[in-house]
């Protein structure tokens, strides 16, 4: 997709009528990721994006369909009055990375935290994933933490 294609990608919220669609991105996100979740998380993911407890926008091409998915949530934060925004998963069609897609999502996630009163977003990703890390590294600032996860 070339850039000028590019600026005429449509953000928005992720609609019901996307679910196959929604589906396929985020099996390949997973499939990324090295990991295959069970059919129940995935529905339970799904419904709670409906029912507004998690966030999902999609990126649409000019044709209309689904190019790239992200997942964001708000919750409290202990070192601010706001809310924190935190950007969780984040997937754009491999047929499209590198168009400026990516970018346009976060900064999507970034005006809705801003319109919700929150902090902009935070997130993280594996240290391998350089194609990412090169947005990430033009769009946000790296604070150095280092994630941990109890137990296995």
């Amino acid at each position: 997709m070339s850039p000028i294609e590019m600026s005429r990608v449509e953000i928005s919220p992720v609609r019901v009528a996307e679910r196959s669609r929604w589906n396929e991105l985020w099996s390949a996100y997973q499939r990324f990721y090295g990991v295959e979740l069970s059919a129940q998380v995935t529905d339970s993911t799904w419904q709670r994006m409906q029912d507004g407890r998690l966030h999902g926008l999609g990126a649409r091409d000019p044709a209309g369909r689904l190019i790239g998915i992200v997942h964001y949530l708000y919750h409290e934060d202990t070192w601010s009055m706001s809310r924190a925004c935190y950007l969780q998963d984040l997937y754009v069609d491999e047929t499209v990375r590198g168009s400026g897609c990516g970018r346009k999502l976060i900064e999507a996630v970034n005006a809705a935290a801003l319109a919700a009163g929150a902090n902009s977003p935070y997130w993280l990703t594996h240290e391998s994933n350089n194609v990412a890390r090169r947005l990430y590294e033009r769009v946000a600032r790296n604070h150095g933490f280092i994630q941990y996860t109890y137990g296995v």
